[in-house]
């Protein structure tokens, strides 16, 4: 009998714990769907298939299947023996559902019976079940307490008053500098949002014209007549040949130079925008002249910088409410394209200086390309710097788009802008004119 009781008492105890796992279990199953039906997973099918995959793992037991090759086949559809230092597709796709997960319970307001987590370094993830909330019980104040210490703790409640108020005051500005960079963030987010929630990296193309020297023959030429002049290729690349401007010069006297000729003011909007991607944690690939192909920009979210210089700018921006232009004689601006629209053009001082130039910034959707593209461009280079400034700071996205009507997120969105040079130097941009559709 005392057996039969001890049997019975251990069935009813493993009975209890196989009953609290199931319920943990389908609390896991219930958040995953939670999850996966927000607005952050729900339109990126390779979130959720990697997110259900990995947690299915977990619940199975299957610890094996949480590598980083197995992952690549039966998620990617990779080979078995594809190199996983060549193909980042996992650890890529890691970070992104990672983001996700972040930004989901950042803006949840419910209180899930169970969280779900992927922690850096490691595909298996960690279900944290809520922590019950326990009610304080308050102390019974003991009977016998001094007249004295009565007014001591009396002081002691006015000194500790006055210090939560100074903390209070002192919180309450931090967290209103706090809620202000929180919303810049969150703007630059939305205006980059489509390329945030690719699984893809976000391409930056910038042009590489072509790019011609004088040739050895010249610079020896010179040298012979200008003894101990541009003797090293640190001379040549570093100073200009002063020849005189009546110099004849053959054709075959200059020589093109592939590796030369990327515009200071793309690669300087170049530099600013992939350090606003990189801090949002967004991958990024640099393509410079002609190293990609209407198939890469087919394939991924893009950031064209720079106009008349680059082609995919000119064709992308061709026909737009806003494009640019070149005229018969050269000269090179920004059209509106409305009966009696405006046209901007570069402004130069008595001394032929350049004192303000003029960019187009276009945000779209869904561009001919099929992908979603970021234009940055200016009619020269310093335009092309102030447009660079305008899509990476946070702080004057802001201010722009507080003027744009709502429900920018969904449209497309174009804005001509303006910088003023001093000393040669692009001052901040100013927007003129937008259009949205």
């Amino acid at each position: 009998m005392g057996v039969e009781t001890e049997v019975n008492a251990a069935s009813e105890k493993s009975n209890k714990v196989q009953g609290a796992d199931a319920q943990f279990r389908a609390s896991i199953i219930q958040e995953l769907d939670r999850v996966l039906a927000s607005r952050f997973f729900k339109n990126s099918q390779r979130s959720r298939q990697f997110l259900e995959y990995i947690v299915n793992c977990k619940l199975d037991g299957r610890a094996d299947d949480l590598k980083e090759r197995t992952i690549g086949t039966e998620v990617f559809h990779r080979p078995p023996d594809y190199s996983t230092g060549e193909d980042p597709v996992v650890r890529v796709q890691a970070g992104e559902v990672r983001r996700r997960l972040e930004q989901f319970y950042q803006s949840d307001d419910g209180q899930p019976a169970v969280r779900i987590e992927l922690t850096t370094g490691s595909y298996a993830p960690h279900f944290h079940p809520r922590a019950p909330h326990v009610t304080a019980q308050p102390e019974t104040p003991s009977p016998t307490q001094t007249r004295s210490t009565q007014m001591l703790r009396k002081r002691t409640a006015v000194f500790l008053g006055l210090i939560c108020l100074i903390a209070a005051i002192l919180a309450v500005s931090w967290w209103a500098r706090a809620h202000e960079e929180n919303q810049r963030i969150s703007v630059t987010n939305q205006f980059w949002g489509p390329a945030l929630a690719s699984q893809q990296p976000v391409l930056l193309c910038l042009a590489k014209p072509v790019f011609y020297r004088p040739s050895l023959e010249l610079y020896r030429a010179y040298s012979n007549s200008h003894p101990g002049t541009f003797q090293t290729e640190v001379e040549r690349s570093n100073r200009a040949l002063p020849l005189d401007p009546k110099t004849k010069i053959d054709w075959g006297q200059l020589s093109p130079y592939p590796d030369y000729g990327v515009a200071v003011g793309d690669v300087e909007a170049v530099v600013k925008v992939s350090g606003l991607l990189g801090s949002l944690a967004k991958p990024i690939q640099i393509r410079i002249g002609d190293r990609y192909t209407v198939e890469d920009l087919r394939s991924s979210p893009s950031a064209l910088i720079g106009a008349f210089n680059n082609k995919w700018t000119m064709q992308i921006t061709h026909g737009l409410y806003f494009e640019f232009v070149e005229s018969a004689d050269g000269a090179l601006s920004i059209h509106e394209n409305s009966p009696g629209g405006q046209v901007w053009q570069v402004v130069y001082g008595k001394s032929n200086e350049m004192k303000r130039d003029f960019a187009l910034v276009a945000r779209l959707l869904d561009s001919n390309n099929g992908q979603f593209t970021i234009v940055a461009a200016g009619i020269t280079g310093s335009g092309t710097q102030a447009a660079g400034e305008f899509v990476s700071k946070p702080e004057i996205l802001e201010k722009a788009l507080k003027s744009v009507p709502a429900g920018w997120q969904n449209k497309n969105v174009e804005f001509v802008l303006q910088t003023d040079l001093t000393d040669s130097v692009a001052g901040p941009p100013t927007v003129l004119a937008y259009h949205t559709w």
